[in-house]
């Protein structure tokens, strides 16, 4: 629990060090402690969590209601080094539980934030192991569950035992101009469980521009579906918190924003290499307005006879109707089809 004590305000932090917002950034500012409360309180952001990572924290104000709800592991991340005086202040006062890291989230080597969170390198397939022991045996005696590894004297926070099995949060006011990038950048390490997506339990709740939470979220057959809620729903549950209106960041915005939960999925729809997932759906995306047979002719007119042949074939099992477009075709759907190419060594046109 952060102490105020002797702690400077974040509105008295912003006018000391003369911090306005830079519009090259995408920057705009939470100064309400009411608004981050709700934000915190709708993440269920748990003291228990393992470690909780903001990315983009600003002047901090956001960061002080994480750290309002008992955490004891917490990285902010930022960018911008005229918010670091402020932020060290912050990290001070709650002697040692806020680590900060000048760094941009999207150039970030992971390794960083893990060390700096004290957290030794991750085995998730035993973490996994260790988590299906602790489900078949009664709550009353998880903490004699391989408790060499739940504490140390060494000050290295372990992974095992007590209800704390690997849970990341991920919690960020992300700037607007980087949002979508960043996204799908994590994502793909979702995917390979790279960096700090190796933690077997994942959360992440982000803001964003409406219209971008609008896309993360819309399923199937909305026509707000782009290839980027193809992508998310493949590996997370979605899930829009509520709306923020902009009148809410200072400086104000010209849209609205949504609040954004996506809970890794255990049991991922993706099964195919993501990379090649993502050039299937970006090609369909890319002719949305084509109903599906015609984006198929496209396709067979630039492979081989034999080639058609097998696609034609496949095809007829997957009994798509042809006349839909782009956005009626789901996550799975799309993971089906990327295999009928890589099991049958298509050409995928470019």
């Amino acid at each position: 629990m952060l102490s105020n004590k002797g702690l400077l305000s974040v509105r008295d932090l912003v006018k000391i060090y003369k911090l306005s917002a830079k519009s090259q950034l995408s920057q705009n500012f939470i100064l309400d402690k009411n608004v981050t409360d709700k934000i915190v309180k709708s993440s269920q952001i748990d003291s228990n969590d393992l470690l909780v990572v903001e990315v983009g924290a600003g002047p901090g104000l956001l960061t002080r209601s994480i750290l309002d709800t008992g955490i004891t592991n917490m990285i902010a991340v930022e960018k911008d080094k005229r918010f670091l005086p402020a932020l060290m202040q912050l990290s001070e006062a709650t002697r040692g539980v806020l680590k900060i890291i000048h760094d941009d989230m999207l150039k970030i080597d992971h390794s960083l934030i893990l060390q700096k969170a004290n957290i030794p390198n991750i085995d998730t397939e035993k973490i996994i192991e260790n988590n299906s022991k602790i489900n078949k045996i009664n709550n009353n005696s998880i903490d004699n569950i391989d408790s060499r590894e739940s504490g140390g004297g060494d000050g290295m926070v372990r992974l095992g035992g007590g209800g704390r099995e690997g849970k990341l949060h991920l919690i960020g006011n992300l700037p607007f101009n980087v949002a979508s990038p960043l996204l799908v950048q994590w994502m793909k390490m979702l995917y390979k469980r790279e960096g700090i997506f190796k933690f077997p339990n994942v959360i992440m709740t982000l803001m964003f521009q409406k219209e971008v939470g609008d896309r993360i979220a819309a399923s199937v057959k909305d026509p707000e579906r782009s290839r980027i809620s193809v992508l998310v729903q493949s590996l997370c549950e979605v899930r829009k918190v509520y709306q923020l209106p902009s009148n809410i960041f200072v400086p104000q915005p010209k849209v609205d924003a949504t609040l954004i939960q996506l809970t890794a999925l255990s049991k991922p729809v993706l099964n195919v290499p993501v990379d090649k997932f993502e050039e299937v759906v970006r090609y369909f995306y890319g002719r949305r307005r084509k109903t599906l047979r015609a984006i198929f002719k496209t396709i067979k007119s630039r492979i081989s006879p034999t080639e058609q042949g097998l696609l034609d074939y496949n095809l007829e099992k997957l009994e798509w109707d042809l006349t839909l477009r782009p956005e009626k075709i789901s996550s799975e759907e799309f993971c089906k089809l990327t295999k009928i190419f890589i099991e049958n060594s298509i050409t995928f046109p470019t």
